[in-house]
C-alpha cells in the first residue's frame, strides 16, 4: 500500500500517525496519508508566512510561470490522476479525467487574469477644499496566508479553484484536501512541487478532523479562509474565523421550475442530467422540480422515462449512477426517501440500495411537508412537487434556507428575467439545468448556501486587499 507524505516547505514529509484511504467503490485500500499534529500544523504554517515576503515581491507574470508549468504538469498526468479520484470518489473514470484536465485549465486561465489585475487612481472629489489636491493611489495586495479547505466531491478542481487565484494574488498557501479525496489533493501538490514553486508557498495538511480542524480554522497565522462543504461546517467555520475574511461554498437545494409552455422534451433531459450527475453528489444539483399542474402529468412521464436510462455501476465502466461516498451518506438519503413514502410520496422508479450503491429514484407528488422538500440528499434522489401556479413556485424557492442556485424552463423569457430577479439565490438558469458554469462567471450563494463570490477574477479580487497610498499635489 503506497504511503503519500505532505509537502511542506519544499520537502515531502511524513507523520508518525497515518490515516488509511479506502475506495468506496469496493472499499480496496488505495494508500495511507499523513494524520499531522498542531505541532506539525505549526512548523508549516511558519515556512508558509517566511515564504509569503519573497513570493509577494514577485511580480505576477513571474508568478504566472509557476502556474502555467504546474497546469501543464497536470494536463500531462490528467490520466494517472484521473484514475486515482475515480477510485477514491467513486466517479467516473471519463468525468474523473476530464475533472483533472478542466483544472488544468482553470489554473492556466487564473495565471493569466492575474495579469489583468490593476489598481486604480482617485482625485479627492468630496466638497472640502483640501480634496481638490489630494490623489489616491490603490493598489491590490495580497491577504498573507490563505487556508484552503477542499471537498471530497471535486477534490481537484476545486481545490484548484482556491490554490490558483490565492497564489497568483501574491499569497501563500495551506491546503487541506478533504480526507476522502485526499490522495487525489496530494497529486494536485505534486504538480506545484515539481513545477519547482519555491519553498513554503504551497503546504498540504491531512489530518484528523477530531485533531487538527478546528485548530487549523482558529490559527492565528491563517489571514483568510476559502473553504467548500456542508451549511452546518460551513457555520462552524464563520463562527471561528472570528473577523477574519472568509468566503465560504456550502450546501442547495436547487429548484428546476417548469412552466406551461416549456420544452418538455428539452426541460427533461436538463433536469435530469442536472439532478443524477455524479449521483446527485453536487452542491449545484437540481435536487428538486417544482412544476405546474397543467403539465406536471407529461413532465413526470418524460423525466420517468429519461431516469430509466440511466446505468448503475462502476464507475471505471462510466456508469451514470455510481455508489456515493459512504454508507453513512446512503442510510441519510434512504431515510429522507423513507420519510416521503411514509407521507404519500409515489416513486415513479423504484427506491433500491446495495450498501452505499443507490439506484436513481424518481419521486411524484411530494409535497412541503416531506423533510425531501427542503433537506439537501446530496445522492440520486429527485422529488417532483407539484404547484398551481408561479407565484406558489416563486414561494417554495425562496422558503428554503439555501440559495445556490435555480432553473426555469418557459419560452415567456420577458417572465423568465422577471422571475429571476425575484429569486433568492446566487445563480438563475433560464431552459439549462443548474450547474457551476464556466470557471471565468461568478459563482456564489446566500443565505445558507454561502459567503462570497468565486469565480477566477472574483476569487483573485476577494483574496487580495486594497490598500490606499495618498498624497497632496500642492
Amino acid at each position: 500500500m503506497k504511503q503519500y507524505q505532505n509537502y511542506i516547505d519544499g520537502k515531502w514529509v511524513d507523520s508518525e500517525k497515518k490515516i488509511t484511504i479506502y475506495s468506496p467503490i469496493n472499499q480496496e485500500e488505495l494508500g495511507n496519508v499523513p494524520a499531522m499534529s498542531q505541532e506539525e500544523v505549526d512548523k508549516a504554517m511558519e515556512a508558509a508566512r517566511k515564504a509569503l515576503p519573497a513570493w509577494r515581491a514577485l511580480s505576477a507574470y513571474e508568478r504566472a510561470q509557476y502556474l502555467h508549468r504546474a497546469a501543464d504538469i497536470l494536463e500531462e498526468r490528467k490520466e494517472s490522476i484521473g484514475e486515482i479520484l475515480a477510485k477514491e470518489v467513486a466517479k467516473g473514470i471519463k468525468a474523473s479525467i476530464g475533472e483533472v484536465d478542466r483544472s488544468a485549465h482553470l489554473i492556466h486561465y487564473a495565471a493569466e487574469e492575474g495579469l489583468r489585475v490593476y489598481g486604480a487612481s482617485l482625485e479627492g472629489g468630496t466638497y472640502e477644499p483640501a480634496a481638490k489636491t489630494k490623489i489616491s493611489l490603490i493598489r491590490r495586495e495580497p491577504v498573507g496566508i490563505v487556508l484552503a479547505i477542499a471537498p471530497y466531491n471535486y477534490p481537484v478542481n476545486l481545490s484548484a479553484s482556491k490554490i490558483a487565484p490565492a497564489l497568483i494574488g501574491g499569497n501563500v498557501v495551506m491546503f487541506k484536501p478533504p480526507t476522502q479525496g485526499s490522495i487525489s489533493g496530494l497529486l494536485l501538490a505534486q504538480a506545484f512541487a515539481d513545477a519547482g514553486i519555491p519553498a513554503g508557498v504551497f503546504n498540504t495538511i491531512t489530518g484528523r478532523g477530531s485533531e487538527i480542524g478546528d485548530y487549523i480554522i482558529e490559527h492565528p497565522e491563517v489571514n483568510f479562509i476559502n473553504f467548500t462543504g456542508s451549511t452546518p461546517i460551513g457555520q462552524k467555520v464563520g463562527k471561528l474565523a472570528g473577523i477574519r475574511p472568509i468566503m465560504l461554498e456550502l450546501g442547495g437545494k436547487d429548484a428546476a421550475v417548469v412552466l406551461s409552455d416549456a420544452d418538455l422534451d428539452h426541460a427533461a433531459k436538463e433536469i435530469v442530467s442536472g439532478a443524477f450527475s455524479y449521483s446527485g453528489q453536487r452542491c449545484t444539483a437540481i435536487k428538486r422540480v417544482l412544476v405546474v399542474n397543467e403539465v406536471a402529468d407529461q413532465l413526470a412521464e418524460k423525466l420517468q422515462t429519461e431516469v430509466e436510462k440511466l446505468t448503475v455501476g462502476d464507475p471505471f465502466e462510466n456508469k451514470d449512477i455510481t455508489p456515493v461516498i459512504d454508507e453513512q451518506s446512503a442510510v441519510f438519503i434512504e431515510g429522507l426517501v423513507q420519510d416521503a413514502q411514509s407521507k404519500g410520496a409515489v416513486e415513479l422508479t423504484p427506491y433500491k440500495r446495495e450498501k452505499n450503491l443507490i439506484w436513481p429514484t424518481l419521486l411524484d407528488e411530494v409535497t412541503p411537508e416531506m423533510d425531501i422538500a427542503w433537506e439537501e440528499p446530496f445522492g440520486p434522489v429527485l422529488p417532483i412537487i407539484r404547484v398551481s401556479s408561479i407565484e406558489e413556485a416563486l414561494e417554495l424557492c425562496n422558503q428554503s434556507e439555501y440559495g445556490l442556485q435555480s432553473s426555469i424552463f418557459t419560452k415567456n423569457y420577458p417572465l423568465a428575467f422577471e422571475f429571476a430577479s425575484k429569486l433568492e439565490v446566487g445563480t438563475v438558469h433560464i431552459n439549462a439545468k443548474t450547474q457551476r458554469g464556466p470557471d471565468n462567471f461568478p459563482f456564489l450563494g446566500i443565505k445558507g448556501s454561502g459567503a462570497g463570490v468565486q469565480g477566477i477574477k472574483y476569487s483573485i479580487e476577494a483574496m487580495t486587499k486594497l490598500k490606499s497610498v495618498v498624497f497632496d499635489i500642492q
